[in-house]
């Protein structure tokens, strides 16, 4: 292999290196907004329990739950 194959087939190995490199950390990013949205979800329902149960617990209280 002379100098010029040599150098092709470096830069080549460099190329993939550098592609499964942004793969990789593309699918973290993934991962990690997915996680986001999911916490922001559960959030969001544990936020609306605890609302319902505060506007039962003034209902109750005011004579209006029945």
């Amino acid at each position: 292999m002379d100098n010029s194959q040599n150098a092709s087939y470096q830069a080549g190995q460099a190329k993939g290196q550098v592609e499964e490199k942004s793969r990789q950390m593309m699918d973290k990013a993934s991962e990690t907004a997915q996680s986001a949205q999911n916490s922001a979800q559960q959030a969001g329902q544990q936020m609306m329990a605890s609302a319902q149960g505060a506007a039962d617990a003034a209902k109750d209280a005011t004579g209006m739950n029945k």
